[in-house]
């Protein structure tokens, strides 16, 4: 029988529905295994008693044996026990954990649009991750912490009634009036709890707006008003805070009290018993002992009760804030999918936000299958708009959008998946290797029982295809030259193919690729080179060990001595000095990450050189690591590419007089610690394209890597081995978000993975505007030759002269259609595209 939170919307769930959800056996096994260790914790109070009394007492040497290890044993067991407790219970708490977070995570996702443009990222993170950590504990607890408790405070409660009926009724006594109290204070707690967290959540989305809105920020020097409105909320915060730990604290003065008391009753009126011969001292300590072991439970229960109040207020507060209807259905339930016609119909459609701000205004437009159609209009038109609508991305409020003659309002995500395809102005890709990005539409339409052309698993034949009409292919080709052969692979013959393309671009101006020879500088023993570092043109080879890498190399004793030796050492200290000076006055005291493309200096290590550098203009001594900094700027200085200094011809000399001492020092003392520059072996420690040009590229010719790239994927192709080296760059790591793209690289991606999947139907909304015009051309000469007549294409254009490409045109202003038709007619027409027009060449 299903349980009833798996038909229900997660927000609809009580936090209590989930203490049984499908755990029952597990938890009467608790209940069992905590029945015996209860037993197992009275044992030990007997135990002392009868060691005393009988063993100590009778001086009986076998039985003080007899009950040690009783008592031992039980002590043990009942250690094993509650161990085993603790076990199911993180287990029982976290499964059900697992299941709402991913119930809650699905039901997120099918949120509206329009919920996550008013909810800070920041806050939905906290909410589904750190919020959650006390549901799992009390979840977990709910069964076991009470049982466990309650029969531990009885069996105690009732083995202190039959040490002494009257000491042990007035020690009970003393809970109720703990209880009368207690739950008054936990009440105030409660409320200053509910406090703190909605001051803490509501720092949590300043903190995230306040990062994501940096920018405006800066631009407007709002750091001040941005400081104000962070100090008023954290002011709540503090004062919150401390008034809950006040509360906190003076509960457990209330609980330390009434501990107190049990110990006051039993050494006044068991002391009295005693002295009258009527208590003896092996049932004084027995009787101590279970009081303290009384308290226990009573102090565990106090904090399981906080932690369900706690976890209470998180979970109400999280289901409430997430407490929205899916504007859509999710899955087509009791049918199939639909697969329809690729025909789109707009009738009088409307959208109204805010109340009565009309983004759309009766809008009417008939698209046929396989008819490209372009939406055009100034800033603002509802072009973006309606082309959302139609995606199913945005409800719309009035008229209607038919699908293959079905609302699309009525259709499933999973009937939108199978009959239409989108790319975004600002795609999102995912972290993770450009491959998967590229297979994201074909594994999920897989997952909702669709299928791609292509497969779910496109080969690399595909991907290298859709590559290459979206102009992906050689920003991939790049990711996989910048990149090293894993050595735990097999990579021989790869490597045997890059020698042989090494070799025929070793010769230079005298053979085939003689066009691109002149922007390489090829590695050359007996010369400078201007694109390697200081330390590579030194050690002329590339470290394998980290003590010897670009980052070390500079603290490295040995080194030091050898560049003092070889009258090295000064001039890199002034050549560092001067690069610091030079880095830091041009950079000025807040680059932004871009001014740091072709600086010398690491971007996270720019405050530490702006202190070296005040203290150089004030003639102030450095310190040992400041001098180290400026030591390791020196080894790094690149003269191709840091032109703040020019490079002194007389030190370049002495530089490569001193390579074969190093190269003999490194041998003799430190072997395998680099793999030296040999012109027929295979350097593991440099990427592919440096191994095939033994060499590096010449930054001042521009232009130059990219044709230089298109050569050698034609060595490659020559030797049989572009296919293992593309495979690389499709496995290249995009970053968080896809931070280490660029922006056309981003569109370019978005739109192969649609590609991928050849949707009947296509929305492109303004999604080449990154892409320079060249690649923008490609790909519209794919839409144009490829998809015309098969699929329909409903596109935002930003760049008009791509306007001839479509069947039809259609002039958006102010959320209404003013003309539609072909791109000549309208144009000869001289209305509102010939105005759109008009105004961008104005």
């Amino acid at each position: 029988m299903p349980h009833p939170n798996d038909s229900k919307r997660i927000t609809k769930t009580s936090l209590y529905s989930w203490v049984l959800y499908k755990s029952i056996p597990l938890q009467l096994a608790v209940v069992g295994i905590i029945v015996i260790t209860v037993a197992m914790r009275v044992i030990p109070l007997e135990m002392q008693k009868r060691i005393i009394n009988q063993a100590i007492g009778m001086k009986d040497i076998p039985a003080l044996w007899r009950y040690c290890a009783l008592y031992i044993g039980a002590v043990t067991l009942a250690g094993v026990l509650k161990f085993t407790i603790n076990l199911m219970q993180v287990h029982i708490g976290e499964r059900a954990l697992k299941t709402i977070r991913e119930r809650l995570y699905d039901h997120l996702l099918s949120l509206p649009i329009q919920f996550y443009r008013r909810t800070s990222p920041g806050n939905v993170i906290s909410y589904l991750i750190t919020e959650f950590i006390p549901v799992a504990t009390f979840i977990g607890q709910a069964v076991a912490v009470p049982a466990v408790n309650i029969l531990t405070f009885l069996a105690m409660a009732g083995y202190m009634i039959n040490l002494n009926p009257t000491i042990g009724l007035i020690s009970i006594s003393i809970y109720p009036v703990e209880l009368f109290i207690l739950p008054r204070i936990q009440k105030y707690f409660r409320r200053a709890n509910r406090r703190r967290i909605k001051h803490t959540q509501a720092l949590s989305g300043l903190v995230g707006e306040a990062v994501s809105g940096v920018h405006e920020v800066h631009s407007n020097a709002s750091i001040p008003l941005e400081r104000q409105r962070f100090s008023k909320v954290l002011n709540k915060l503090y004062k919150a805070t401390v008034l809950q730990n006040g509360i906190k604290f003076g509960i457990k003065f209330v609980n330390n009290f009434f501990m107190s008391m049990g110990p006051f009753v039993l050494f006044l009126i068991g002391g009295w018993y005693a002295i009258q011969g009527r208590f003896d001292v092996g049932a004084i300590v027995a009787f101590l002992s279970a009081y303290e072991k009384l308290y226990d439970p009573w102090k565990e229960l106090m904090e399981f009760w906080q932690v369900y109040q706690d976890s209470s207020v998180r979970y109400n507060q999280i289901m409430r804030a997430f407490d929205h209807s899916p504007e859509f259905r999710q899955v087509a339930e009791g049918r199939a999918p639909y697969i329809l016609d690729n025909d789109v119909e707009i009738r009088d459609l409307s959208f109204v936000v805010g109340g009565n701000i009309r983004l759309l205004d009766n809008i009417s437009l008939r698209v046929e299958g396989g008819e490209h159609v372009a939406l055009v209009g100034f800033s603002g038109s509802g072009k973006s708009t309606l082309a959302l609508c139609v995606a199913q991305l945005y409800k719309y409020t009035g008229g209607s959008v038919l699908l293959g003659g079905r609302e699309v309002s009525e259709l499933t995500k999973q009937d939108i998946s199978y009959n239409l395809g989108m790319v975004a102005q600002h795609p999102f890709i995912f972290d993770g290797t450009v491959k998967e990005n590229l297979l994201y539409s074909c594994r999920s339409l897989a997952m909702q029982g669709g299928r791609c052309p292509a497969g779910e698993e496109p080969g690399l034949d595909e991907l290298i295809k859709i590559s290459q009409q979206v102009g992906l292919f050689t920003d991939v080709l790049a990711f996989a030259l910048r990149s090293r052969l894993d050595p735990e692979m097999d990579n021989e013959a790869l490597k045997e193919a890059i020698l042989a393309s090494r070799r025929e671009f070793q010769e230079g101006e005298a053979g085939m690729y003689a066009d691109v020879a002149e922007h390489i500088e090829f590695f050359d023993t007996n010369s400078y080179s201007r694109y390697m570092t200081v330390a590579e043109n030194i050690a002329f080879g590339a470290a394998n060990a980290e003590q010897f890498d670009q980052g070390h190399l500079h603290s490295h004793p040995e080194f030091q001595e050898f560049l003092e030796k070889h009258g090295l050492m000064a001039h890199l200290i002034v050549l560092g000095e001067a690069l610091t000076r030079l880095v830091t006055d041009e950079l000025g005291p807040e680059p932004s990450h871009d001014d740091f493309r072709n600086s010398p200096i690491p971007e996270e290590e720019y405050g530490e050189y702006q202190k070296a550098a005040n203290r150089l203009d004030s003639g102030e001594p450095l310190s040992d690591q400041e001098k180290g900094l400026i030591l390791k700027l020196a080894m790094g200085y690149t003269p191709g590419i840091h032109k703040q200094v020019v490079l002194d011809k007389g030190f370049a000399n002495r530089v490569v007089r001193s390579r074969q001492d190093f190269m003999v020092l490194v041998t003799e003392r430190y072997p395998g610690a680099f793999t030296f520059f040999t012109n027929d072996k295979y350097i593991d420690s440099l990427n592919i394209q440096d191994n095939i040009l033994f060499g590096r590229v010449r930054t001042d010719a521009q232009g130059a890597e990219e044709e230089i790239n298109h050569r050698i994927m034609q060595a490659l192709i020559m030797q049989g081995s572009l296919e293992p080296v593309v495979e690389m760059g499709l496995n290249f790591q995009v970053g968080s978000m896809g931070d280490r793209l660029s922006g056309g690289q981003r569109q370019k991606v978005a739109l192969a993975r649609t590609f991928l999947k050849v949707p009947p139907v296509l929305i492109l909304d303004e999604a080449t505007a990154a892409l320079d015009n060249k690649s923008q051309a490609r790909v519209q000469n794919i839409l144009t030759t490829n998809w015309k007549g098969k699929s329909t294409v409903l596109a935002v254009i930003h760049r008009l002269d791509m306007l001839p490409h479509y069947d039809k045109v259609v002039v958006l202003k102010a959320g209404r259609i003013v003309e539609q038709g072909t791109y000549q007619e309208l144009v000869d027409r001289k209305g509102a595209l010939y105005s759109l027009i008009h105004g961008k060449e104005e």
